[in-house]
């Protein structure tokens, strides 16, 4: 098996923003995150995702993420830019400001907070896709957005050329397998999945690369995994999977008895990217393990208010 060129394809993490001690963007440190990245052979970069907490962020301080990101991969590989918010002329305002900022391509999900039928997810696509002059990705997260892009709506979409490209992290392996299928005649439509434990099956079922959290703290395993997946060396990339699915424990040590992020819903994705933050903070990569508030690192010791009970009750 081989995988065919798509304009965006192999490992691209979603990099992780660090934070100093007083919460404000450690710029030093996200440069040496995205020089981890690059070092450990990496063919993107994903900026202002969910492991980046992009929605926890005020628009100034995405807008240094993405400076500083775009600056230090200094053209390396391409840098894609989430424009995640509720509506469509917010996204498109991020947008904007993304491609002006010097990404490469903007990933974006459906709108979300108030209710939204699949017509006006639709049209949110197409019409953020008309606002900038980059490649758009649609961005599958339903646990975050309550919205599931299935391939009915996600095909039309790619046959058009309103989007280069999904990054599924729906959990929904038959959703994902029909995508792939609908989309051999589409060469190119990229299908990237956000499910790190199971990578090397999704790439026997036909995607392109990964879109990796762990990769932020492992980048060098998932790029042999992809490069034994290419070569159709299917021994080595289960090898490789087995061994991150083993380091993925750092997770379930942080809070014992969590499972998967995507399966656990989003109190456990809080729970893996305070353990990747945490794990690149003892690598030396970044300076410390904060995390955007009212998160919690995992250091911290719980809020004493939360165990103060009102008299009474027990």
């Amino acid at each position: 098996m081989t995988t065919p060129a798509r304009l965006y394809s192999g490992v691209i993490p979603p990099v992780v923003t660090p934070l100093t001690a007083d919460g404000d963007l450690d710029r030093a440190s996200l440069e040496r995150v995205v020089g981890h990245l690059l070092d450990g052979g990496v063919n993107g970069l994903f900026a202002l995702g969910s492991s980046g907490e992009t929605a926890y962020l005020t628009p100034a301080r995405q807008d240094e993420v993405i400076k500083v990101i775009t600056a230090t991969a200094a053209g390396q590989v391409p840098v894609l830019v989430g424009a995640i918010e509720t509506t469509t002329d917010r996204a498109a305002e991020r947008a904007r400001a993304a491609a002006a900022l010097g990404a490469d391509a903007v990933v974006a999900t459906a709108p979300f907070y108030t209710r939204t039928h699949v017509t006006e997810i639709d049209r949110h696509f197409r019409d953020l896709a008309a606002a900038v002059d980059l490649p758009l990705l649609a961005y599958d997260v339903p646990v975050c957005v309550h919205s599931k892009l299935d391939p009915e709506l996600l095909l039309p979409l790619a046959a058009d050329g309103v989007l280069a490209g999904v990054k599924d992290s729906s959990g929904d392996d038959g959703s994902f397998r029909r995508l792939v299928i609908g989309a051999r005649d589409l060469p190119g439509f990229s299908i990237l999945t956000g499910h790190e434990l199971v990578v090397d099956a999704m790439m026997l079922s036909g995607a392109h690369g990964s879109v990796p959290g762990l990769g932020n703290v492992d980048p060098h395993g998932y790029a042999r995994l992809h490069e034994a997946a290419v070569r159709g060396d299917w021994a080595a990339a289960k090898a490789e999977q087995d061994r991150l699915v083993g380091l993925f424990d750092i997770v379930r040590a942080a809070r014992p008895g969590t499972a998967s992020a995507t399966a656990a819903g989003l109190g456990a994705f809080k729970t893996a990217l305070s353990a990747f933050k945490t794990a690149l903070m003892l690598r030396g990569v970044i300076a410390t393990n904060v995390m955007s508030p009212p998160m919690r690192r995992l250091d911290a010791r719980r809020d004493r208010r939360r165990s103060i009970r009102p008299p009474g009750t027990g």
